[in-house]
């Protein structure tokens, strides 16, 4: 390893000449042995020349629709419009360094991981001869887990070997020769046949979920909507104090609640808002701005208090909006409950999904990865503290492009935005997105879930002190900072040597100005000038690319594989949003029924079941967090003392947690039925684990 200056004048050159080869020239279609690493913008999402209903906007490059960048291809453009790429199957380009290895491609293949989901569509679709088909009742959703799907006698071999590929430990092969696609059991549905309909669990969830990235202290009262209220209607909620205070056991008003800190909240209101007109123009779907508050208790549990469910103005309506306590005094009010959490359920997944897994760790990376090969040499000490955390990201990324996020994938096919859900994913990007909150300590701040206390433990208070995420992620976030912090100090004695190196700077320039080159005017990007400032962005990239990333992925089938839990979407409108008297006996008469037809279809849960199961999936040649030593390192004393530090420190947290999970105190991660949170346990071995903490983006 060399720093720029330090390179030997042998080298220099062709170090200068590799980074020009690296970076291209922005023209011509890139092929799969190519090594070229170069910026588009996502104009690849729609395909209209198939059918003009599947354009979509191009994501990046507008005021309209800001977006990080992805790795160009360049394919060629649409007949139809030639702002959008054409989606040749065969052309999902990414630089050849970045191809999964062969024992990754096994398990992950691009080509077989499309083909596969392809035919399970296929395979349910003959199966299932109505698309939008419900389940009838709770036992037939349990048939998934003990008896299974069918699979058709006309799927050929070909197909099933597919399937086996993809998803082998769903295809099961009964003593009859049937083959069969069913499901194992998820972890929390295992320890509790019941876990969903508690409202414990519910806010459990919320700390110690698969979404631990959305809870927020409510600093203010009364709650407001920030939006015009001429277009959406009046900005004040219908929570009332009333309905909080009657709840709020030990105290008296909702500003001593607030005050001490006791009041929090899942707030979808205001960014979904705007689209509930649009998305419930759409087929089998619909969509509400909701708000969720939580109290919390002297156990350092949340409690549920109340669910505000809102429709802004559309056309000739007028702006609705009501209430839900789970302090329901009867029946009715218990089932309307019971499905107005459905509907926070399905707005919590499809933030989670959309904003916290794809956009803060997928998408945005996927800059950091282009520019690091762009302007980083492989000599570079940074490249090589970065490289780890960059691995088989460009790839997952354009597998996700494929099927995923594309128009009519898996995605649109299943979630509540269905086709404005990459567009959503652009709204939050503009409104909500800043590097400078993407570290640990500085999320949690600003979502006042802590606050800077330099007495308490890594240097923060928390608002919640039983809050699995935030405990566990700490002791990762500071072992990683201490490393980084070794690493840099050695290479960087002083602040000179980084201003004076080009490449480093070059990098940082190129990661603003060009990878999120629709962000680039903003005021809070970090400097770089200091030691301090490089051990906190390569912190920062770091931290997102391991445990935000392990902690919003790899719990998603234990706790989504068990559908009701976490609904992709919501089809029905609440029974109480202006109700035909047909519509309300129906309801009155049948709630059970009024839930599941509420829930997603057949189809629908068993695909994205499905893709959690390989979502949740550890590939046999995963690489953990300080597990293994880079070569590089274990030449120099000093960096090989460092790491070595960092490995031992990591097995020191393994034993945290584990002494954190049986401790009977801690009642978000302890108790009967409950899931032991193990996310942040840094390594695992293959497999659905929920534990295991990668380097990278890797699935």
């Amino acid at each position: 390893m060399y720093l720029p200056s330090q390179t030997p004048s042998g080298l220099r050159k062709l170090r200068e000449n590799e980074l020009i080869e690296l970076r291209g020239n922005g023209e011509g279609e890139r092929k799969s042995s190519d090594r070229i690493y170069d910026y588009d913008v996502y104009n690849d999402l729609g395909d209209p020349d198939t059918n003009i209903a599947l354009k979509r906007p191009v994501l990046g490059g507008s005021k309209q629709y800001p977006y990080p960048r992805r790795c160009r291809t360049g394919r060629k453009h649409s007949n139809t419009d030639p702002s959008y790429e054409t989606r040749d199957s065969s052309s999902f380009y990414v630089p050849r360094d970045e191809a999964f290895a062969e024992i990754k491609e096994i398990q992950f293949d691009t080509t077989t991981a499309s083909s596969g989901v392809k035919t399970i569509l296929e395979s349910l679709d003959t199966i299932l001869t109505d698309i939008d088909l419900g389940f009838v009742s709770f036992e037939d959703i349990d048939t998934l887990y003990k008896e299974g799907f069918q699979l058709p006698s006309s799927l050929d071999s070909n197909k099933l070997t597919l399937l086996q590929k993809v998803i082998p430990k769903l295809i099961k092969v009964a003593n009859d020769n049937q083959n069969l696609l069913r499901f194992d059991t998820p972890e929390a549905l295992k320890r509790d046949k019941f876990f969903w309909l508690s409202d414990e669990e519910f806010a459990r969830e919320t700390l110690a979920g698969a979404n631990p990235n959305s809870i927020q202290l409510v600093k203010e009262w009364p709650l407001r909507s920030k939006l015009e209220s001429q277009i959406y209607g009046s900005p004040e909620s219908a929570i009332t104090r009333e309905v909080v205070e009657s709840q709020i056991i030990g105290y008296t008003t909702v500003e001593e609640v607030i005050q001490e800190k006791k009041l929090f909240m899942l707030d979808y209101h205001d960014l979904y808002l705007p689209y509930v007109s649009k998305v419930r123009e759409l087929k089998n779907t619909t969509l509400y701005g909701s708000r969720t508050l939580f109290f919390l208790t002297n156990q350092g549990t949340l409690k549920p208090l109340v669910i505000e469910l809102t429709r802004p103005i559309i056309g000739d309506k007028p702006q609705w909006k009501q209430i839900f306590t789970p302090a329901a005094s009867d029946s009715t009010n218990l089932w309307l409950w019971r499905l107005a959490k459905t509907h926070v359920l399905a707005h919590d997944i499809g933030y989670h999904e959309l904003i916290n897994h794809w956009l803060r760790t997928h998408c945005v990376v996927e800059p950091f990865v282009i520019a690091t090969n762009r302007q980083l040499s492989t000599m570079h000490p940074i490249y090589k503290l970065l490289h780890p955390h960059l691995r088989y990201t460009l790839e997952i990324n354009s597998l996700a492009r494929e099927i995923l996020i594309s128009a009519n994938g898996v995605i649109e096919d299943t979630f509540f935005p269905k086709k404005y859900s990459m567009e959503l994913s652009s709204v939050a990007y503009d409104k909500l997105w800043q590097f400078d909150l993407q570290g640990l300590p500085n999320d949690l701040i600003n979502r006042g879930m802590a606050v800077e206390d330099s007495n308490a433990q890594h240097g923060l208070k928390l608002a919640i002190e039983d809050y699995p995420f935030a405990n566990d992620g700490l002791l990762i976030w500071d072992a990683i900072k201490q490393w980084v912090t070794d690493y840099v100090n050695h290479y960087y004695p002083s602040p000179s040597i980084i201003e004076s190196d080009q490449e480093l700077q070059a990098w940082w320039t190129e990661v603003r100005t060009k990878g999120h080159s629709d962000k680039s005017e903003e005021p809070w990007w970090p400097n770089l000038k200091t030691q301090k400032d490089l051990v906190d962005i390569i912190t920062t990239i770091a931290w997102i690319a391991s445990a935000h990333h392990s902690a919003t992925n790899f719990a998603q089938y234990a706790y989504g594989g068990y559908f009701p839990n976490r609904p992709t979407i919501a089809r029905n409108n609440m029974p109480t949003e202006d109700p035909t008297k047909e519509e309300w006996e129906k309801f009155v008469n049948k709630p059970e029924q009024t839930l599941l037809e509420c829930f997603p279809s057949q189809i629908q849960a068993t695909l994205v079941m499905t893709i959690l199961n390989i979502l949740s999936y550890h590939s046999p040649d995963e690489e953990y967090l300080g597990q293994l030593i880079e070569p590089s390192w274990a030449e120099n004393p000093t960096i090989k003392v460092a790491f070595e530090k960092f490995n031992g420190r990591l097995k020191e947290i393994e034993g945290i947690i584990d002494s954190r999970n049986a401790n009977s105190n801690l009642k978000n991660r302890n108790g009967a039925g409950i899931v032991p949170y193990e996310l942040m346990k840094p390594f695992s071995g293959p497999g659905i684990t929920g534990k295991g903490v990668p380097y990278s983006i890797s699935i």
